[in-house]
């Protein structure tokens, strides 16, 4: 929420506007005075690190009654504020668009009786209404994330994480229960990302007699030598009758029907704290900035907006049609329409309960297909290691065994499979831990096929593999490449071929997001955070940190908006003397309105190879011969630490998702060699762009969309947030200042 409410406040600054903070929710709305308060420019610096929300939250009795709503609207028209950006649940939201409904009403009657004077309304007859959705549990309809929902899976991930190594140590059971009392994400997503046994939601209670459902699948698991067991519960729990699932209930289940040793852990309100993941702020900040040209959008006609996001792309929806739809999840349920339930959730999360039954319950009959039908498909790594590989790998694997299919991993690349024949048959229980592990298990290498073309076609040919997956960056996208243009003189590679990409440098043709990206970004910011706070804990100092992403500013450019870094460099901009003036000149200012706080700290981002010239320490050189004494600078490179260690939430589920897509993909492309040859599409690159997921034949990406030479995509949808975060840091001029009003 802190994210947001920066966002919000600088935007309306760069745009002209007077942005105020509402302390205390709506009750500092209903009792005014201090709890109402314009805000400055520097009043919101350091608040994209912060937990929780530093404006305050809380329950408020009096505005759900006209008299409540009616002294509000006096307290907003004495501080001439006639816009509301609203950051809360469907409740607060269905509040705020009362509100907005009742305006015209209540000034009328403020100044009937006097409190107001005609003067004094004129020019505020309409109020303006943006939602933003804060909500851990991500429950509201029309959006695939709100604001919060990824911190708190990741601190839940966290906590399981640790369990596990306990539970593994002393072969035991866990029942885990998570927020969530009327909607299952949290405890979904959980269960897909920690590689869960068996999960309770809401929308979608187990079938009558679960309790032998869940024990076959535990036993089963056990019985293929699987020494741990976690099951996930959401507060919400219920059976098809409506009655609550409770953890201690599983746990007795467990015991009595299993003999397991079993232990219940209840995270409770640990879900909501600490700072901010990276993909939150982004989500926030983004979100914000958007609310904030909502409301100069807005018409008196124009309905209350809710800022969304789908997939990949920021979007406003009709408020109350998502409140409204949120809402009918709750009927539904009650009604014990769950079908219903579950297809008023967005189509994303039905689509991962079905990936997370089908890499859970091994012996569906219902998932196989026939005999004929079967295939072998290899499974290789190519690149540098990325967060979610493992996550990948395993989610394939486990889906092509659910459905009878054989999954090959190819060791080390394409060099361990011409040297080294390291082709292996993977099993469950070889894969099974690999959710939670960062690195590549399987072993990943940078070489092509095109080294020895030849002898991979023949261990293709040798094994005989009917399709193959590879996972990895700008190489294996690369590689793609070469093996499509290969069928042509080696019939073994025609067999349908998918590029899944997973690269820190989210740098690969055909996507906006790669596994591995936002491992990589929280790593990143996590470094940042800690340099930040050094910077302003010794002395007035500025860091310049150098940020890996090869000659893609993908990540140097959302790392500056997650951590609120004063300037960013890139390779697609450049750096030249004049932009160096132009920051040194900023960063001297900035200091300078520090308003007395004489320790405070700041950052410069700068990629790795985005200028030959001006390198790190020739920058922070600079830097420190402008400064004359007054304040210093400092070079950090985290380097290899951006790759991160244990992958985030967002690319393990994420992983589960796309790799279970790219296996279905290979599936429905079965066709003779004949026909392969004939249809490129049959080799493609599956990306997330905008609003959808899509598969893109690499032979139309490697012409129209691919600059060959700088290892990335022509265009890149993140350029368009690089003025985004010059605005918010302030670079393009101090507010108050010269520079900044003449920009304005």
């Amino acid at each position: 929420m802190n994210p947001a409410v920066r966002a919000v406040v600088r935007m309306s600054i760069a745009k002209g506007c007077v942005p105020y903070a509402i302390y205390e929710g709506y009750e500092g709305l209903v009792q005014g005075g201090d709890l109402i308060q314009e805000k400055a420019w520097e009043d919101v610096r350091g608040w994209l690190s912060e937990g929780g929300t530093l404006i305050g939250t809380a329950r408020c009795a009096s505005f759900r009654e006209r008299p409540g709503r009616l002294r509000a609207a006096r307290n907003l028209i004495l501080k001439g504020i006639d816009a509301l950006i609203i950051c809360g649940g469907d409740g607060s939201l269905t509040g705020a668009d009362i509100f907005r409904s009742e305006w015209k009403g209540l000034l009328d009657e403020l100044v009937t009786t006097g409190e107001l004077t005609q003067e004094q309304v004129t020019g505020h007859e309409h109020l303006n209404i943006v939602g933003l959705v804060g909500s851990i549990d991500n429950d509201m309809s029309s959006t695939d994330a709100t604001i919060g929902a990824y911190s708190s899976l990741t601190r839940i991930c966290q906590a399981v994480d640790f369990i596990d190594a306990t539970a593994y140590s002393h072969s035991r059971a866990f029942v885990i229960e998570v927020m969530g009392r009327h909607c299952g994400w949290l405890a979904l997503m959980a269960g897909v990302a920690t590689g869960a046994d068996f999960v309770f939601i809401p929308e979608k209670p187990p079938v009558d007699g679960w309790e032998d459902e869940m024990c076959a699948i535990i036993r089963k698991h056990r019985t293929m030598g699987k020494r741990k067991t976690i099951v996930i519960v959401a507060e919400g729990a219920i059976d098809r009758n409506l009655n609550p699932v409770s953890a201690s209930y599983v746990k007795d289940v467990l015991v009595q029907k299993l003999r397991l040793d079993t232990r219940i852990t209840t995270l409770g309100h640990v879900q909501r704290g600490g700072t901010a993941c990276a993909y939150d702020r982004m989500l926030a900040t983004l979100q914000g900035v958007e609310a904030v040209q909502a409301v100069l959008d807005s018409t008196p006609e124009t309905p209350s907006p809710m800022i969304a996001i789908t997939e990949n792309k920021i979007t406003r929806k009709p408020l109350m049609e998502a409140v409204k739809l949120t809402q009918a999840v709750a009927t539904a349920i009650k009604k014990k329409d769950f079908e219903t339930a579950m297809a008023l959730r967005d189509a994303e999360f039905e689509e991962y309960y079905r990936a997370y039954m089908a890499t859970t319950k091994l012996d569906d009959p219902l998932q196989k297909v026939s005999e004929d039908k079967r295939m072998k498909i290899a499974i290789i790594h190519l690149g540098a290691p990325a967060g979610g590989m493992n996550a990948a790998t395993r989610a394939a694997a486990t889906y092509c065994l659910s459905r009878g299919h054989r999954p090959f991993s190819v060791g080390n690349g394409f060099p361990g499979l011409c040297r080294h024949d390291s082709v292996r048959e993977l099993t469950w229980l070889q894969v099974e831990s690999w959710a939670i592990r960062g690195g590549s298990e399987i072993g990943t290498n940078r070489s092509l096929p095109s080294e020895d073309m030849g002898m991979v076609a023949w261990y293709f040919q040798k094994y005989r593999f009917d399709g193959l997956l590879i996972i990895g960056g700008f190489e294996a996208f690369h590689a793609l490449s070469e093996l499509q243009k290969a069928r042509q003189s080696y019939p073994a590679f025609r067999i349908p071929m998918v590029c899944l990409p997973a690269t820190i440098s989210n740098n690969v043709p055909g996507t906006e997001y790669s596994l591995g990206s936002d491992t990589c970004l929280n790593a990143l910011i996590d470094y940042c955070d800690a340099i930040k706070q050094s910077a302003s804990a010794s002395r007035r100092r500025v860091f310049v940190v150098e940020v890996q992403g090869g000659r893609s500013g993908y990540v140097a450019t959302m790392a500056g908006l997650s951590v609120g870094a004063l300037a960013v460099y890139t390779p697609e901009e450049g750096i030249n003397l004049k932009m160096l003036e132009s920051d040194i000149d900023h960063l001297k200012e900035s200091f300078a309105n520090d308003q007395g706080m004489n320790r405070a700290g700041k950052l410069i981002l700068r990629n790795e190879k985005s200028s030959k010239t001006y390198t790190t320490e020739l920058i922070a050189n600079m830097i420190h011969e402008e400064a004359k004494g007054r304040f210093e600078s400092r070079t950090s490179v985290p380097g290899h630490v951006q790759q991160g260690g244990t992958p985030t939430p967002m690319d393990r589920v994420r992983a589960v998702r796309l790799a279970i897509r790219c296996v279905q993909f290979l599936e429905d492309n079965v066709r003779t060699p004949e026909e392969i040859l004939a249809d490129s599409s049959t080799a493609s690159v599956i990306g997330i762009k905008g609003a959808a997921v899509i598969f893109s034949p690499i032979s139309a990406l490697e012409n129209e969309d691919t600059d060959w030479k700088d290892r990335r995509p022509k265009s890149a949808f993140w350029l368009e947030f690089t003025d985004i975060a010059d605005t918010l840091s302030g670079r393009k001029g101090i507010p108050g200042s010269s520079t900044f009003t003449a920009n304005l």
